[in-house]
This record gives structure tokens, sequence and C-alpha cells, in this order.
């Protein structure tokens, strides 16, 4: 009976990890074909031309698209994380009253689907005249990244001990000595987790982009490759598409692969004795 389950267990796991990969698997497999090979169903790689990945770098401005995603998904990182870690340290440490209503509402500002505020928000970026510049894309994106991290951090440092803080605090530590020199060395798998998280949803985000953005310059990758054309009108064309995503995704799972290892030895090596 055990072996049964176990059977199927590790079944289950095989399915769920084909699913998942197999799109992508797909993307670079097209990516490498060209002509008419593209329209024939291949599961196995026949040739590599790099055709597609030479035309879609020399497309456009897709190379400048690729900066920009990293200059605002950068920056949405660093202010969230700014803001993120304060705010959690007042949530957390700081006694007052409406403390639960407060975060409550905060994490309740995502419940909120972009469409609904798009509007809004727009004539926000249009009136502190940042509209097809990164800081609108960057303003959006912090917006609804900072919910979701001000949650977690503060759940993180609620368990932190309280001993560590008054210590610091006879020492004659200020408040941002605490939050700089005692807990951020503490919290850093929390605050990779959070930063992963929030880079990733700037790096693939669309719609703000799309509605935030309206030159070839200032736009980011999703955007780009949503606008890429092929010869005609009534031409996609597949291969450059799929390039231009394996381009853009492969760094993601670069980085998602590191940071799993360093979260893993912070939650191992980052214990706290008493």
């Amino acid at each position: 009976m055990n072996a049964v389950k176990t059977g199927a267990f590790y079944l289950a796991v095989v399915v769920i990890v084909v699913v998942a990969v197999f799109p992508f698997y797909y993307a670079i497999i097209t990516s490498f074909k060209t002509g008419t090979a593209l329209f024939e169903v291949n599961y196995w790689p026949r040739e590599f031309n790099f055709q597609n990945y030479v035309s879609v770098m020399q497309q456009g401005d897709f190379p400048r698209n690729i900066l920009n995603s990293v200059l605002v998904a950068t920056l949405t990182v660093a202010f969230a994380l700014f803001l993120g870690v304060t705010a959690s340290y007042a949530l957390a440490r700081v006694q007052f009253r409406g403390r639960t209503l407060l975060l409550l509402t905060i994490l309740g500002v995502s419940m909120f689907p972009q469409i609904a505020v798009l509007a809004g928000l727009f004539e926000l970026i249009r009136f502190l005249g940042i509209f097809n510049t990164p800081w609108a894309l960057v303003l959006s994106y912090t917006i609804f990244t900072l919910p979701f991290t001000v949650w977690v951090l503060t759940t993180f440092m609620r368990d932190l001990p309280v001993e560590i803080e008054e210590a610091a605090i006879v020492d004659g530590a200020t408040p941002w000595q605490i939050i700089s020199k005692v807990f951020l060395p503490l919290m850093w798998p929390a605050l990779v987790t959070t930063g992963l998280l929030a880079f990733i949803g700037a790096w693939n985000e669309f719609l703000f982009a799309l509605t935030f953005t309206s030159s070839n310059t200032t736009r980011t990758v999703p955007v780009a490759i949503a606008l890429l054309s092929g010869a005609t009108q009534y031409e996609t064309p597949w291969g450059i598409i799929m390039a231009a995503s394996v381009i853009v995704t492969v760094p993601l799972i670069v980085l998602v692969l590191i940071f799993q290892r360093k979260i893993v030895a912070g939650l191992t090596a980052g214990g706290v004795k008493g």
C-alpha cells in the first residue's frame, strides 16, 4: 500500500513538472526554427539556428527595452523593500491604536485588480508629469508590491525575539540603527523572498507598462514582445517572439535558482540562540 502511495506521489510530481516546464521547453525549440519549420510539430530539436536571436536583438529598441525592465524592476525592489522594512518595524514593534486595522487596510489594497485603479492611477501619473517615463512604472509597481511586502516583513519581524531589540536600546541604539544593524541581518531571508517576487512581478507586468508608456525607448520587454511585427501586417514572427521570450525568461530562472539556495542557507544558519 505504501509503495502504491509513493508511486502515485512521484507520478503526480512528474506530471506537474512536465506541465509546468513543457511550454518553456517548446518555446526554446521553436526559437531555433525558421521558415516553414515553425509550423512543424517537433518535440526534439532538429537544428540550432540562432537567426531569431540575432534578429530580435537587431529589431527596434529591444536591447533598450531589456535595460528599461532591469531599471524599473530594480528600482521597484529597492523602494518596496525600503518602505516595507520601515513600515513593518512600526507595525510590528511600535504600539499604537489602530495598528491591526492599518495592517489589514494595507493588505486590502492588494485586493483591487489593476484595471479597477487604472484610470485613477493614470490621472495621478499625468498630474505628476511622469507619463512615458520609467518613474511611472516604478510608482505603479511599488504601490501594488508594497502591501504584500509589508505583510510578509511584519509577520517575520514579529517572530524575532524582543530581547534583541531591548539589548540594542540599552546600548543606546537609535530606531534606524536597530533596523539596519540588528533586524536586517536576521530578516534577509524574508527580504530575498519579497524582493524576488517584487522583481518578477515588475519584470512580467504588462497592463501598466502598455498604458503608461507610449514610445519604444521607454517600453519594457513584455510590451516590446507583444508589439513585435513581421514583414507584413499578416505575418506573426513566431520564431522571433519565442526567441525574445526565452531571452527575458532565462534571467528570471537564474535569479530564482540563485536566491532559493540563499534562502535555504539563511533559514538553516540564521537561527537565534537565546
